[in-house]
């Protein structure tokens, strides 16, 4: 049984819509898939309506957080995307995107970098604006070859000549919230330090008290030595371990089922998830 629990879809900032993905994942021969877009999941129902026969879909999105000055991230599975609370926090983190990208843009402008909030906006399409949109018009301009290569202290890493913070929300009340609609939530990519600066372990123990139930280990941004060392730490604090591509199209070299989750894992996620269950695929369109 394969089964990735990280992609992203045109919902946020990946290049398949939520149709194409899931045909995508049956194909690379994937059982069970999440759509965890950045903050949304308005991806859902066309993922849904377009799963093929074999291969079962898990809800979920990634969400935006800061930690004493610390961007990460937490995928939420299986929660109640109607559920109040919840519902208004993803709001509040989406209606800044936009405000975001226009101050990234008007930096990048102070820099010389002729990109436009029309060019940003087309690459975004439908699509929750992001800091990859913005990479990618940099690379359409020749700025960087890359998406990867737009985000250093160059451009737009953390704390990078053309970054502009956003809302994001403390991980604690991400955890109450999630939990609160039933969700399980997963800490991705904890040691991804070639994004910037990552949480200390000591937080990743706190949040394990205030009920994160796992942390994504087997990922393209942790070398083997941290995979064992996140390892380690999850068996000491009784943390699930999971592996995801993270996958986003064409926006990044990794593939469907690049990394994936123990099937005993992803059982005792869907035990614990209350807020909604994974959905069958029964031939889709």
């Amino acid at each position: 049984m394969r089964i990735d629990l990280h992609t992203h879809s045109t919902a946020s900032d990946g290049t398949d819509t939520p149709a194409e993905l899931v045909r995508n994942a049956a194909a690379a021969g994937l059982d069970v898939v999440a759509l965890t877009d950045h903050d949304t999941t308005r991806g859902h129902d066309e993922a849904r309506a377009a799963l093929p026969a074999g291969l079962t879909l898990v809800t979920g999105a990634e969400l935006s957080c800061r930690l004493d000055g610390v961007s990460m991230h937490l995928l939420a599975y299986l929660f109640d995307p109607t559920e109040p609370a919840l519902l208004a926090e993803r709001e509040l983190v989406r209606d800044d995107r936009v405000p975001r990208a226009k101050a990234m843009i008007a930096k990048l402008n102070a820099l010389g970098v002729p990109v436009t909030w029309e060019q940003v906006a087309r690459i975004a399409g439908d699509g929750s604006v992001g800091r990859p949109h913005v990479a990618s018009a940099l690379v359409e301009l020749g700025v960087v070859p890359t998406v990867s290569d737009a985000f250093t202290d160059q451009w737009l890493a953390d704390g990078g000549r053309a970054y502009v913070e956003k809302h994001e929300t403390d991980p604690f009340e991400a955890i109450r919230l999630v939990k609160g609609a039933g969700g399980v939530c997963v800490f991705a990519h904890p040691a991804a330090a070639k994004r910037g600066r990552t949480v200390p372990e000591s937080a990743i123990a706190e949040m394990a008290a205030a009920g994160l139930d796992g942390i994504e280990v087997d990922h393209m941004d942790h070398d083997p030595d941290t995979r064992a060392r996140l390892r380690g730490l999850a068996k000491d604090l009784g943390l699930l371990v999971t592996g995801s591509s993270d996958y986003h199209g064409s926006r990044k070299t990794v593939s469907l089922g690049a990394f994936t989750t123990d099937p005993e894992v992803y059982g005792e996620i869907t035990r614990r998830a209350t807020g909604a269950f994974p959905v069958p695929g029964t031939g889709g369109a």
